[in-house]
């Protein structure tokens, strides 16, 4: 994936509606054939730089420029995009295989031609027979389906998503996002998410582009991501972390030297620590699953440290402990697998929990 050329690149964009400046200075590319998310809350601008793609918004500052050509003056309908939208736009009044050859109605191709196009993209996304059927008849995730393969008929270069799943429950949500991982390295072009939905650009993605405020705050590829955030913003964004208060005493033999509450003193890698932070207050993160709940019998293999369950939640698979480590007023959240013959602890009681340096990331 590295090594495909770009599909899409963005060069020091910004976008104003009046005074407000929407896009600051948004510099990345897109490569060929990846599957991309633009993540982060409502209002941050990832729709907005979706738009400017499309060609449904222009930039008033910077270059996009889409399969190497400058996109400046060139009109929606001239790009070669398809955006599948939030609502889905299906025409309820036409069939399924009227809405698919929409696009086709200008193609100067035979209707045989039209015809076996339709079929193949309603084989495509999973709608094989279903083209004499009425739109309006359709479930949230068959229009979705519809809609696809309306934009795929055109064979776009890039096909933009705006929170396309948003309206579907959570199990067809769940269902649609692995037939698009699906459908995407079938047809291999490049897909441009846009969402809100932190653990949806963690399945889906092949890199992810932060937003916050019209800026990119972290691009990179979910795991890293996850396990290396490069702020706390982004770190508290992407699914749970927990925070720790934290003091940097020093460096020492290529080691940070670090205490934290409810931890102690221990020492980290450079590369866990982002934007090399050096003195006085800090905090660290880490993860839920990272820390352990140590039962009778069990030792550490790295650290532990004591603490009292505060909180339970039994969720089947898995229970979520909020723990207070002891010299610590807020409790931090540990998940754990509910294996066979793993008891599940009652509030108030005492525990030991195990957990790493390696773990662990620096934030100033």
């Amino acid at each position: 994936m590295t090594n495909r050329p770009n599909m899409i690149e963005f060069q020091d964009v910004h976008k104003y509606y009046g005074e407000y400046h929407a896009l600051r200075g948004i510099t990345a590319s897109i490569r060929a054939g990846e599957f991309f998310s633009l993540l982060g809350p409502s209002g941050c601008g990832k729709t907005t730089l979706l738009r400017t793609i499309a060609g449904f918004e222009d930039i008033s500052s910077g270059a996009v420029l889409i399969d190497g050509k400058h996109m400046e003056g060139v009109p929606a309908n001239k790009r070669p995009t398809n955006m599948v939208f939030q609502s889905y736009a299906i025409f309820p009044h036409l069939s399924v295989e009227q809405n698919v050859a929409f696009g086709l109605r200008r193609d100067p191709r035979a209707q045989s031609e039209k015809d076996s196009a339709v079929a193949e993209a309603l084989e495509m996304v999973g709608l094989k027979g279903y083209g004499k059927r009425a739109a309006h008849a359709l479930s949230g995730g068959q229009r979705q389906r519809v809609a696809l393969a309306r934009a795929l008929i055109l064979k776009p270069k890039v096909l933009l998503l705006d929170e396309p799943l948003s309206a579907l429950d959570k199990k067809m949500r769940e269902q649609m996002q692995v037939e698009l991982i699906k459908l995407q390295r079938q047809v291999g072009i490049t897909f441009v998410l846009v969402t809100h939905d932190q653990e949806e650009a963690l399945v889906m993605s092949d890199r992810i582009a932060v937003m916050f405020e019209g800026e990119i705050a972290q691009l990179a590829d979910p795991e890293t991501l996850y396990r290396r955030p490069n702020s706390r913003r982004v770190a508290d964004f992407i699914g749970v972390m927990n925070f720790l208060p934290a003091r940097v005493l020093g460096e020492a033999g290529g080691h940070i030297q670090l205490e934290a509450a409810g931890l102690g003193q221990f020492e980290i890698e450079p590369e866990q620590a982002p934007g090399a932070p050096t003195g006085d207050a800090a905090s660290v993160g880490f993860r839920p699953e990272t820390l352990t709940i140590l039962y009778e019998g069990q030792t550490a293999t790295d650290r532990e440290t004591p603490g009292t369950i505060d909180e339970v939640v039994y969720y089947g698979d898995m229970t979520y402990y909020d723990v207070k480590l002891d010299g610590v007023e807020k409790p931090v959240r540990i998940s754990m697998r509910n294996v066979f013959g793993r008891p599940v602890l009652d509030v108030g009681a005492r525990t030991r929990v195990a957990w790493s340096p390696g773990a662990l990331v620096l934030f100033r």
